[in-house]
């Protein structure tokens, strides 16, 4: 399983490589504007900086919602960086956006994903990337893992290459049930990747073979 952040916050984006396990990044306007970042130009000189920084794809979203200026964005955002990765919205003008930049051998990360048939699409489309946003599922009384399973079962079952990113990620439990079910990457903040190292039980151990270390020197 691949982990990506979720974030256009520099800091924590060094700290998730530092760490080892990082295999790249996905962000959006919202992330940037939290971040400070407006413009244009600085938009496209972040996304730079955070190619710079990681070893992996960057998913970089187009603002864009009909087919020729999603076009014309994405392939100025595929000129940036070998790395970037050209985030696209599943709606019927994206759904085109993706066939064309696949048949143009542009990476593509289809975004805003709530259904097994939607997933369906871009996966036809021939998606690099397709990410159901499980969180905002559970934020409605759905059930966002089942959807995960769906498209799992739908991919292999006609072998298609895209690959499943779960986004919205919000907690630790996401990214261990979204491994079990077969999530080909997850998204989320640092704490999810984080929270994967915590036990109680590692503490305690940890504190006794220093205390009995300590009793022998």
């Amino acid at each position: 399983m691949k982990f990506f952040i979720d974030t256009a916050n520099l800091d924590q984006i060094r700290e998730a490589q530092e760490l080892g396990v990082l295999d790249g990044v996905t962000t959006n306007p919202s992330l940037m504007a939290k971040e400070g970042i407006t413009g244009r130009d600085n938009i496209l000189k972040h996304y730079v900086d955070i190619c710079n920084i990681v070893d992996g794809d960057v998913s970089a979203e187009v603002i864009a919602t009909d087919f020729d200026g999603m076009v014309k964005e994405g392939e100025q955002l595929a000129e940036l960086h070998d790395q970037i990765v050209v985030k696209i919205p599943m709606i019927k003008e994206g759904v085109r956006a993706i066939k064309y930049f696949s048949d143009n051998e542009i990476r593509t990360n289809c975004t805003l994903v709530f259904s097994a048939g939607q997933a369906l699409l871009a996966a036809k489309a021939g998606a690099t990337y397709v990410s159901p946003f499980i969180g905002r599922l559970d934020d409605i009384s759905t059930d966002g893992l089942n959807l995960i399973a769906e498209i799992r079962l739908i991919y292999d079952n006609y072998g298609f290459e895209t690959e499943i990113l779960a986004a919205s990620i919000r907690h630790t439990m996401h990214v261990l049930e979204c491994a079990k079910i077969g999530a080909d990457v997850m998204t989320g903040p640092l704490s999810s990747i984080e929270g994967l190292l915590k036990h109680p039980l590692t503490d305690i151990g940890l504190e006794k073979f220093l205390a009995d270390y300590k009793k022998g020197n």
